[in-house]
């Protein structure tokens, strides 16, 4: 595979956009040789004037692309080419993703194994996952699917659903504040743009049933696993566990040590170790929290087949309403992750969750698969 990626930064206007897209992929020098596998990508960059950093990184921080271009108005995504993807990377607070305009399908255009070459960060695009908007289902105005970095299909992404929404937005050449429902693994979801360009969604009620979230800690008398000690390498912690509608195992310390000062831990050890516990027959994420003050907390996350990431949405959440439960916070907080902040609230009035945060493109591409 090879890839042509188009990097730019604001200002950019319009017809500079059409002039970038209007160029097919074979027409990008090739400026990285491949790997000596037949099945790997070549990177490819694009030396136009409208490359700004001289040593461009695929990083939130080192690139962006401006938002008020729509899609549509290229017509990038909308090109037919045999064995060309054309996509579009997004990122929410530093959890990036590979968009795929997959609206005329119910088949993703990516296999899961691709979707691994794809976001490898030293061979790949670079990426946290790839995610498909289809067309709804059962009602629904869309559908979305995520294949993680591993080419595991989880049900949810927070993050991920975000930068859906805003896809959707751009490629619709929607304007204003605008809501849709979306079909995910995990149910119903329903995303708005805000006016301030910033994505809230309504993340449904937490799953606090032991056996649907699912794990096999044994549960409370109300059947949650709510403050609860396992062992974990020899180390036993308290946990809490939720679902929104992905597994989350939630701990704010060691038992008899809940200072915890999450920038200390050796994440890249643990969090495998409470991934594939045996306690969490379908894996699970696993989020380790710091307390501020009751509407401050700090979390860092090792996601269920993508390691650790910079940001989780539904794991935000799910820190929310284990912080509830163990009453240390009130409804609503701000919770900072590696990338940022987003502000969750857990409403008493109709039991949902509801995330806000910011999502933004990063840079359009085409990929030979």
């Amino acid at each position: 595979m090879s890839i042509a990626a188009a990097i730019a930064s604001p200002p950019l206007t319009s017809s500079n956009l059409r002039s970038l897209f209007s160029r097919s992929p074979s027409s990008f020098p090739l400026t990285t040789p491949s790997k000596s596998s037949s099945s790997a990508l070549q990177f490819t960059l694009t030396p136009t004037p409208l490359l700004r950093n001289p040593n461009p990184q695929f990083s939130a921080s080192a690139i962006s692309v401006s938002a008020h271009e729509t899609l549509s108005q290229t017509s990038f995504l909308d090109r037919r080419e045999t064995g060309v993807l054309h996509f579009v990377k997004y990122h929410g607070l530093g959890n990036d993703f590979i968009m795929v305009n997959n609206l005329d399908s119910m088949e993703p255009k990516v296999t899961p194994e691709q979707a691994v070459r794809l976001c490898d960060r030293n061979f790949g695009i670079g990426a946290d996952g790839v995610i498909f908007a289809m067309p709804g289902w059962s009602g629904t105005d869309y559908t979305m699917r995520i294949f993680n970095s591993d080419g595991s299909e989880p049900e949810m992404c927070g993050n991920g659903v975000r930068c859906f929404a805003k896809f959707i937005s751009d490629l619709s050449n929607l304007n204003g504040r605008q809501s849709f429902t979306v079909h995910t693994g995990a149910g119903l979801i329903i995303p708005e743009i805000q006016d301030d360009g910033k994505v809230k969604v309504d993340m449904g009620e937490p799953v606090l049933k032991a056996s649907d979230i699912p794990t096999k800690i044994p549960s409370n008398e109300d059947q949650s696993v709510v403050r609860t000690k396992i062992e974990v390498d020899g180390v036993n912690w308290n946990v809490t566990c939720v679902s929104m509608g992905n597994p989350h195992c939630v701990t704010f310390g060691r038992e008899g040590d809940e200072n915890l000062v999450v920038d200390e831990l050796n994440l890249a050890d643990i969090g495998p170790k409470f991934e594939h516990h045996k306690l969490f027959p379908a894996r699970t994420n696993t989020e380790f929290v710091q307390v501020f003050s009751r509407s401050h907390l700090k979390m860092r996350v090792w996601e269920r087949g993508a390691g650790a990431t910079l940001a989780c949405g539904t794991g935000a959440c799910a820190v929310v309403v284990a912080a509830i439960l163990e009453g240390r916070s009130e409804r609503n907080c701000t919770v900072d992750l590696p990338g940022g902040p987003l502000e969750i609230e857990w409403r008493e009035k109709d039991n949902h969750v509801y995330m806000t945060g910011p999502a933004e493109v990063v840079f359009y591409g085409s990929v030979e698969l």
